[in-house]
């Protein structure tokens, strides 16, 4: 199964490397539709730390950055959980402003908007599927379930052994005290 799972996510992480790479070399065609959403994030930005970019140009090429490297830590099975998470998490915004079908008066664009939206809502799944994927290893949940259970199976067990011996050590007394001398 690791010659697919790797396969699947290098497939996954190519659009993320590729239109990265791309935005982040031309990052002005994308901050005009950026805009609206970075108008909204900006004053956010403001209180974490006055000195942070608030301009639409410098958080596409951010945006970009992040997935040029997410991307390729996916690719590369490097902490592709948490980068499956990143992806998903710059998809949301990236879709709300980049494919706005909603807003669209032209039947063409609007429907040209609603195929890339509705692809940017499968690869967020295909994200989702990557982020949740312990590639045939226990996840956390079962682990603790699991360790619990073998605890409990081990008091069960310490606890019939105790109760044993104890039965054993009071019939040894009883006998002891019926022994002459």
């Amino acid at each position: 199964m690791k010659p697919v799972r790797s396969l699947a996510r290098a497939m996954l992480s190519g659009v993320f490397v590729v239109s990265g790479a791309r935005n982040f070399a031309n990052p002005d065609r994308l901050a005009p539709a950026a805009k609206q959403i970075t108008d909204r994030v900006a004053p956010l930005l403001e209180r974490v730390h006055p000195r942070l970019p608030t301009d639409a140009e410098t958080l596409v090429r951010a945006n970009a950055a992040v997935h040029v490297g997410a991307g390729l830590m996916l690719a590369t099975g490097k902490f592709s959980r948490p980068a499956a998470l990143v992806l998903a998490g710059t998809l949301i915004p990236v879709t709300l402003a980049g494919h706005p079908f909603w807003k669209n008066d032209d039947p063409g664009a609007r429907q040209h908007n609603q195929i890339h939206f509705l692809k940017n809502l499968g690869l967020f799944g295909g994200l989702l599927l990557a982020a949740a994927d312990t590639e045939g290893k226990p996840g956390l949940r079962w682990r603790a379930e699991h360790r619990i259970g073998h605890s409990r199976r081990s008091v069960r067990r310490a606890v019939r052994t105790a109760r044993r011996e104890a039965r054993i050590a009071v019939r040894s007394a009883s006998t002891a005290r019926r022994l002459p001398g």
